[in-house]
């Protein structure tokens, strides 16, 4: 009688651990994010969050304030589009050889995302086909170590490939469907970020996609979805209007001794800035003929590039045009997440002095997430207070973004450049 104490105890022991493990697995925890998702977007229709560039009241977006060695780090604007290894110009020219009719490369796997891993997922298997052993969670705990993260970017994908595996990866904006069928017809797979409406989940999102043939015929790309599953067909003309919701970016991983193949595949698309002037020049023609949602991800594309290209005061303005597009799309059309994935917005507004905009633009997107676990968003947001010497604003959202992802070093280098307290 006297050990029944002991075995209630136990046993109320292994019930709060049953349940602490349950509470933490991954496949709980998604449904229980879903769960709290709907729930808080019921009662907060994220479509209705809409940012207004200029309508500012608390901060008004003013002229930057002059150097100081405290905002030397807030002032300065920095290089966007981060060159990869492959960064030598070259003349536009088209496609040097023919291409056949139909390529398909056979990937040793297949991988399934795990909860917000899509990128990672993608990569990890573009990676295998090069030989690699990984798989997607090294990836993640490599790009974003907190699993409620909702995007890797391309820059995140390039860093983890050149500093933690031997292989390399190049990544470009303004692709086309002929530099996709090049690389494919020459047996390298190739990802894509596009836009994505996912089956039980409302509402446009960015998802990447991991191409591995087409068939000239049929007009199809095969390709490895992380989300639906291998052997999917995607229709050339589906491609671009997805494609063209995230700039027409492209990834390549490859073999860093195969650099000079890759160079030659990707032509033009060699050097970044002519890839970028290549993205504004497309984006420029579909605005002024697309309407709608494909008129707003147009205009929105062309800021994209101008950013890219350093130009921030005609980012900024093509920005404000594309915001208005938004706002003016049916509530159920918008797609709200944009912000989830895009930084230039940003940064086009922050080199222009347009302070106010930015901490409104990243209250607006924080305000639109059940979750608001965007380190990007408190990083700028950071920024700005910081240019306007709000140094104690500033500092909180350093060290969120820090919480958030400690792998962001400049969050770590913009924090450690705040005056005292």
């Amino acid at each position: 009688m006297r050990q029944r104490p002991l075995a209630w105890l136990l046993g109320l022991f292994a019930l709060g651990f049953a349940l602490g493990w349950l509470w933490f697995h991954p496949r709980v925890a998604y449904y229980r994010s879903l769960g709290w998702s709907r729930l808080y977007y019921a009662l907060r229709p994220p479509e209705e969050q809409v940012f207004l560039p200029g309508e500012d009241t608390a901060v008004s977006p003013s002229p930057s304030p002059s150097p100081t060695p405290a905002l030397a780090l807030f002032t300065t604007p920095w290089l966007t589009a981060t060159p990869s290894p492959i960064s030598t110009p070259v003349p536009p020219t088209p496609t040097p050889w023919p291409l056949p009719e139909r390529a398909f490369i056979d990937l040793p796997r297949h991988e399934y995302q795990r909860w917000n891993n899509c990128g990672p997922a993608n990569l990890s298997m573009a990676l295998a086909y090069w030989g690699w052993e990984g798989d997607q969670m090294v990836v993640a705990r490599g790009t974003k170590p907190n699993a409620r993260d909702k995007n890797v970017t391309p820059q995140d994908m390039q860093r983890f490939v050149e500093k933690r595996t031997v292989y390399r990866l190049v990544w470009r904006g303004g692709g086309t469907l002929d530099v996709l069928k090049a690389f494919l017809a020459a047996g390298y797979p190739v990802l894509v970020e596009k836009g994505f409406y996912a089956p039980d989940v409302e509402g446009w999102m960015g998802h990447y996609l991991t191409l591995v043939g087409y068939d000239e015929g049929e007009e199809v790309f095969w390709a490895y979805d992380s989300y639906l599953g291998p052997g999917q067909r995607v229709a050339y003309d589906v491609l671009t209007a997805r494609w063209r919701d995230f700039n027409y970016v492209f990834l390549v991983p490859y073999l860093p001794y195969r650099e000079g193949e890759v160079l030659a595949l990707l032509g033009p698309w060699a050097d970044v800035r002519w890839a970028w002037e290549e993205a504004l020049r497309r984006a420029r023609e579909e605005a002024a003929t697309l309407d709608g949602v494909e008129g707003f991800f147009a205009q929105f594309n062309v800021g994209d590039a101008l950013t890219r290209l350093e130009r921030y005061e005609e980012a900024a303005l093509a920005f404000d045009e594309a915001f208005r597009r938004y706002a003016a799309l049916p509530r159920e059309e918008r797609p709200w997440r944009v912000m989830w994935y895009h930084e230039t917005p940003y940064q086009a507004y922050y080199y222009t002095g347009r302070y106010g905009d930015v901490i409104n633009l990243a209250n607006t997107t924080l305000a639109a997430m059940s979750e608001p676990v965007l380190e990007e968003a408190y990083y700028w947001r950071g920024m700005a207070e910081a240019a306007l010497g709000d140094f104690a604003a500033a500092r909180k959202d350093f060290q969120k973004a820090l919480r958030l992802n400690p792998l962001m070093s400049r969050a770590q280098e913009a924090l450690d450049a705040l005056p005292e307290e």
